[in-house]
């Protein structure tokens, strides 16, 4: 069973920062992709970031490119999304996902980039106030 563990979420003001940290196991982490989607109450789910981890090449959101960077540990076997500049709109639960060679079912759209999720973890809460 694939196992992501994240963790990072949490309360900041706006204009804040935060970190994701999302651990797995090595096959998980190098099987092709890694990355984050997130999704509010009431609002449709949304492709945040993700990152090739064998090229370390990145695709970004729309909605978060400038402000947020997703990177990769390698070593740990660990993915990251550092978040700076929060607004309000940004808050919801941030999951952390993984592809698959063999295709995925949870479809995300990052700046025109389709991206096919095979699983995923049980989401952390991040909330930005005004």
């Amino acid at each position: 069973q694939v196992q992501l563990d994240e963790s990072g979420g949490g309360s900041v003001q706006a204009g804040g920062s935060l970190r994701l940290s999302c651990a797995t196991s090595q096959y998980t982490y190098s099987s092709a992709c890694m990355g984050w989607f997130r999704q509010a109450p009431g609002k449709e789910r949304e492709g945040v970031a993700v990152i090739y981890t064998s090229s370390g090449t990145t695709y970004y959101g729309d909605a978060v490119k400038g402000r947020f960077t997703i990177s990769g540990d390698n070593a740990k076997n660990t993915v990251y999304l550092q978040m700076n500049s929060l607004k309000p709109e940004d808050t919801a639960k941030y999951y952390c996902a993984a592809c698959s060679l063999s295709g995925g079912t949870l479809y995300v759209d990052l700046g025109g980039i389709p991206i096919d999720f095979a699983t995923w973890g049980q989401g952390t809460q991040v909330t930005v106030s005004s």
